[in-house]
């Protein structure tokens, strides 16, 4: 079995999209997070009609032995959806550039692998250090 990896934007418009890259034309929209994986679900159960109907997998190929589905945020639909975060504060903890940031957030800039790593771990460490804190 295999797990697809579905990435989740936020748009302008405030509305959820979520998107399996290696599907062509499956993908979810909602208002919220959850609203887009139903919308999600509810696209991949219309490609396994599909192929019901025609007996072709296709495009959907895929879609055939998945278990599962990892979600995953762009960049800038992270920053979107968590934005709370004081991207300049949290650039200077992860030693990354704010400007660079900023543009990270905006989606007029793409990280490399190796940046969203960084910015991944950065996160992580920040909520391993939040989950032990109390008042």
């Amino acid at each position: 079995m295999e797990t697809l990896k579905a990435i989740i934007e936020k748009g302008k418009d405030g509305l959820y999209s979520i998107y399996i890259p290696s599907v062509v034309g499956i993908y979810g929209t909602g208002e919220t997070e959850a609203e887009a994986k139903v919308s999600l679900q509810e696209a991949i159960e219309m490609a396994y009609e599909h192929v019901e109907e025609t007996g072709e997998w296709d495009d959907y190929l895929p879609l055939k032995e998945y278990s599962e589905i990892e979600y995953l945020y762009d960049l800038s639909g992270f920053f979107k959806t968590y934005d709370f975060f004081d991207v300049s504060a949290l650039a200077t903890r992860m030693g990354i550039n704010a400007s660079l940031m900023r543009r990270y957030k905006t989606g007029s800039k793409k990280a490399s692998p190796e940046q969203k790593r960084r910015i991944s771990t950065g996160i992580h460490t920040i909520a391993k250090q939040l989950s032990v804190t109390s008042f």
